[in-house]
């Protein structure tokens, strides 16, 4: 007799990449202030942590039942990160790229780890000079890990669009929502994961590069969705990072939800329909160059579908989850979002906006770094 399916907790932990600025040149800080890591250390216990470059800082919730815990955690880490930079000279932003910062002119960490990726990886990682949001949701059962995973794939490209925050590359508008992702794409071991039959087939491919010494575990795996290394989690890592904390929330809620109703076609002996990689690819880069401006298709329909009108039938979908956690405001915020545009829409506007002002291409520049300082910060003061 086949057990009955047990529901996982779907705890979820959220974990955000910032850029350090300069509050004086608006441009990103080239080497990290003595005292300023310690300092957060200090006062975030655990909760942040450097990034390979020395302009970025890490933080990540604690683990949350509820997306309510996870907004207060969260505005906790924006704030603590803003206040102590503010002791610095300095401001984060919550942007996956920088308008008008060189990557040639950063330094990274000296940590054995980023030592190493140095090593391996050369001029291409020295590029990174992007951030995340990763949002991890636990599953705990293995083999139903992975289930989910190969379903939830179809549905990235329509999280990315609601996330798209780096537009510009190097003081150049780019013409794309995230720029961010062609950047991290020339990395290996990224893009859309592979389908898996089970949980040890995965565990089997991992080990052919651990074996090797390619990789020494699971952490140097960088699929946009992944199992992830360490926790029983599923790990979100297509998105940008939000700019407005609101957003951010209402994207992991939604992934959240997605991954809970998955659960529940899987209980009720149903799955979501698989699609070739090579088609969801098209929607990736549909939603990496236009954001939510342009839809996605709709496989089944054959069709190229409005943004409002994917949001209005996943939102659909994830009600009875979004009402199972509490987290209807949450969810819906999404919304919100496609009506207001992502931070990629508010960047390019108030580049534009400055520009018939008639300042100069520099102040424009500028002037998108003083709007995120003041975005990042929005939601909680």
């Amino acid at each position: 007799m086949a057990h009955a399916l047990i529901e996982p907790s779907f705890s979820l932990g959220i974990e955000e990449e910032y850029l350090l600025v300069d509050a004086k040149t608006r441009d990103l800080i080239h080497e990290a202030p003595k005292g300023l890591l310690a300092a957060c250390e200090r006062r975030l216990l655990g909760q942040v942590s450097p990034e390979f470059l020395q302009c970025q800082i890490e933080v990540g919730t604690r683990v949350c039942s509820t997306m309510d815990e996870a907004r207060t955690d969260l505005a906790h880490l924006r704030r603590t990160i803003a206040d102590t930079a503010r002791d610095h000279g300095l401001a984060p932003i919550a942007a996956s790229t920088h308008p008008f910062a060189r990557w040639d002119d950063q330094r990274h960490t000296h940590r054995d780890r980023y030592e190493i990726l140095a090593k391996d990886l050369q001029v291409v990682v020295q590029r990174m000079l992007i951030c995340g949001m990763h949002v991890h949701v636990a599953v705990e059962d293995e083999d139903l890990r992975i289930d989910l995973f190969n379903q939830l794939v179809y549905f990235l490209p329509h999280l990315l669009m609601l996330t798209t925050s780096s537009p510009f590359w190097q003081g150049r508008n780019t013409g794309l929502a995230s720029y961010r992702l062609i950047v991290f794409d020339s990395l290996p071991r990224t893009g859309l994961p592979p389908q898996f039959s089970s949980f040890a087939d995965y565990q089997r491919t991992v080990a052919t590069l651990t074996s090797l010494a390619i990789v020494e575990d699971a952490t140097k795996i960088w699929w946009d969705l992944r199992p992830s290394g360490r926790f029983p989690t599923l790990e979100l890592r297509i998105c940008d990072v939000c700019t407005r904390l609101d957003d951010a929330i209402a994207v992991a809620a939604l992934f959240r939800c997605l991954v809970r109703m998955l659960f529940r076609l899987r209980r009720d002996n149903q799955r979501w329909r698989s699609y070739e990689r090579f088609l969801v690819n098209e929607n990736r880069w549909r939603a990496l160059r236009y954001g939510a401006s342009q839809g996605l298709i709709d496989f089944g329909r054959g069709e190229i579908v409005p943004s409002e009108g994917l949001l209005e039938e996943l939102l659909i979908l994830v009600r009875p989850d979004a009402e199972h956690f509490g987290g209807v405001a949450e969810v819906e915020h999404c919304r919100t979002i496609l009506q207001r545009g992502t931070s990629a829409v508010r960047q390019i506007s108030v580049f534009e906006a400055a520009k018939r002002r008639g300042l100069a291409e520099d102040e424009a520049l500028a002037a998108v770094v003083d709007d995120l300082i003041s975005q990042t910060v929005a939601d909680f003061g």
